[in-house]
């Protein structure tokens, strides 16, 4: 069955030198791409290629006006082609640059297709410069549907907190500070080095610089230019540079009368060599009297056989699995849990960062159990979400006791929203419909009078003032008289939040 492994991220030079390591690392690969930058036009652009260029190229329309909508219709059949050919060991689906991978991940699984790794290709000298930028993506081009209110800050923090696989560029504009910042937003990921890259493009026209952070470069690919890797006017592209050879022809041309030289250890193309001390991948099976493989597989009206490995340009057979050596191609082939992986980011019981503080770059974890009021916190918004380069979790208001709400905050910009009630809220007969990991998740907070009600924050940054914001945390909670009137008089004060929870 046909591998599928998505690899996405805003740092496109980053993503493109993913791209490429594992074409290199992994016979029998193939890209598939949907590039939306064409989107505006009303199409988008589909590009298959291997390691020896593209192999076909195709239009689709706009679904509902939404870029990401057509990527959604036409990723699944595509993928369905690629296996049915049973030729390929590995799809590797590069997201175009806004693309998150979580909607990918779950609409390829949805297809009964496997996915077996999900990775994002990171640069860490712009993780930071990424994070404070509050940019709309649509400002930037960037956007896949016309209705995009995201920003450059919070898509690349969910690109990143995403995958348990970072690709990180060995990029020399990167210090200690980058990497560890890297290593506290997404404590768990596993990081593979994937060298320094090249740059796709001499025409980096779109640079989102924070002028807050003068020292890192800000770098987003300009979509209309030809950083992407769909050049279908490239004369010297062909149509299909890489065709299947026929296995049963294993004659060397420069020996033509001689099809099967088992002797001459010369003849490194022969599958029967038992004189020849460089192993191959070929298969031994028995040849009759001119030294032609006996056919031990269904052949087609011209008696070829059928593959049942890919095999290269010269007709060898792939190896069954890459080499060893390669951590990134044995991260693409690991194994996906989609389900484990949406619980991962789900506000109920997602993996947190831990506590942290080390080259300048410290995460405070913040939990209490007793909650906001909702004016004092609402008042104090800004300063709290601008203290740190991200902060995400759940948070507890008291005029909304029973309300589990989501706090996530990246480029100085706060989204808030419901997500429904907090287990304790629930009648116990509701228990057994909600999955085992949000029961785990609500026990580690349990507290005997409020359940799973609390406020768990986490926020990251370089130079980050613990003391300070924990102060201004604390002064956003109910004062203990406030606290005492209980949860009637809770559901009485001001409902200051019913603007951005839009009631």
């Amino acid at each position: 069955m046909l591998s599928v492994v998505i690899v996405g991220g805003l740092h496109a030079d980053a993503r493109k030198a993913t791209v490429e390591r594992l074409l290199a690392d992994v016979p029998g690969s193939v890209v598939l791409h949907h590039d939306l930058a064409t989107a505006a036009d009303g199409t988008v652009v589909r590009t298959i290629r291997d390691a020896g260029g593209i192999l076909s190229a195709g239009e689709t329309p706009l679904v509902n006006d939404c870029a990401c909508c057509a990527l959604r219709e036409d990723l699944v059949p595509e993928l369905r082609r690629l296996d049915a050919a049973g030729t390929l060991r590995l799809a590797v689906v590069e997201l175009w640059d806004s693309v998150e991978p979580k909607a990918m991940a779950e609409v390829v699984a949805a297809g009964g297709l496997t996915v077996t790794g999900v990775i994002t290709a990171v640069d860490p000298a712009l993780v930071l410069p990424y994070l404070g930028n509050g940019d709309d993506l649509a400002d930037r081009g960037l956007a896949a549907a016309a209705t995009d209110q995201r920003t450059v800050a919070d898509t690349f923090a969910r690109q990143l907190e995403y995958a348990p696989v970072l690709a990180v560029l060995d990029s020399p504009e990167a210090d200690e500070e980058d990497r560890e910042l890297l290593a506290q937003l997404h404590p768990t990921a596993h990081q593979v080095a994937i060298g320094t890259g090249r740059p796709t493009t001499t025409d980096h026209a779109t640079r989102l610089t924070d002028p807050s952070v003068p020292d890192h470069a800000t770098r987003l690919t300009d979509p209309t230019n030809s950083d992407h890797p769909t050049r279908l006017t490239d004369p010297s592209v062909p149509d299909h540079p890489t065709r299947l050879t026929d296995p049963t022809r294993l004659t060397d041309p420069a020996i033509p009368d001689h099809p099967a030289r088992p002797t001459d250890p010369a003849h490194t193309d022969h599958a029967t060599r038992p004189t020849d001390s460089t192993p191959t991948d070929h298969p031994v099976r028995p040849t009759d009297a001119s030294g032609t493989l006996y056919p031990v597989r269904p052949t087609d009206t011209s008696g070829t056989l059928y593959p049942v490995r890919p095999t290269d340009t010269s007709g060898t057979l792939y190896p069954v699995r890459p080499s060893p050596r390669s951590a990134l191609a044995r991260a693409a082939l690991a194994g996906f849990d989609v389900e484990s992986a949406a619980a991962a980011q789900h506000p109920a019981c997602a993996r947190l960062p831990a506590e942290a503080d080390a080259h300048g770059v410290s995460t405070l974890v913040w939990h209490r159990c007793r909650p906001f009021h909702p004016e004092r916190l609402y008042e104090a918004l800004e300063d709290i979400t601008c203290a740190a380069a991200r902060s995400r979790g759940r948070f507890w208001l008291a005029d909304k006791p029973d309300v589990l709400l989501h706090w996530d905050a990246a480029g100085g910009a706060l989204c808030v929203e419901s997500v429904g009630p907090w287990l304790a809220s629930l009648p116990d007969a509701a228990w057994d419909m909600v999955p085992p990991v949000r029961r785990a998740a609500a026990a580690l907070d349990w507290h005997p009078e409020h359940g799973d009600c609390c406020q768990h924050l986490v926020f990251t940054s370089p130079g980050l003032d613990r003391d300070g914001l924990e102060r201004l945390l604390e002064s956003c909670l109910l004062t203990d008289a406030e606290y005492a009137a209980g949860r009637d008089a809770w559901k009485r004060l001001p409902p200051a939040f019913d603007t951005l929870l839009e009631v």
